[in-house]
């Protein structure tokens, strides 16, 4: 792999918490808001699966949900999985950076 072209550094913050694993399958996408029955649809979609996890051994993920501000002020949210394990972290809301590094395609 090359060294990165350009690195370019955010700072923000994360909150970490729990999460069933099977909720991931859960999600409103942005086309489920574009219309009432788009919206009926989904919660459809989502009550099934609900049904679904509850016939299914659930297990625990431990989520963070990282917040910050991008470089033209645009508010950007992430979601990293820590799995099964909790970080090392003393509290729930900690401080975070974020290196996006630019690269030439090889």
């Amino acid at each position: 792999m090359s060294q990165p072209t350009i690195k370019v550094e955010f700072e923000g913050k994360a909150k970490i918490g729990e999460m069933m694993g099977n909720f991931k399958a859960i999600q409103l996408k942005p086309e489920d808001f574009s219309s009432p029955l788009a919206l009926q649809m989904a919660l459809s979609r989502i009550y099934s699966e609900l049904m679904n996890m509850m016939n299914q051994r659930q297990e625990l993920h431990y989520v963070a949900d990282v917040k910050f501000t991008d470089s033209m002020g645009n508010p950007v949210s992430v979601g990293v999985d820590f799995g099964d394990k909790i970080p090392p972290l003393s509290k729930k809301e900690v401080k975070v950076k974020i290196t996006i590094e630019f690269y030439d395609e090889e």
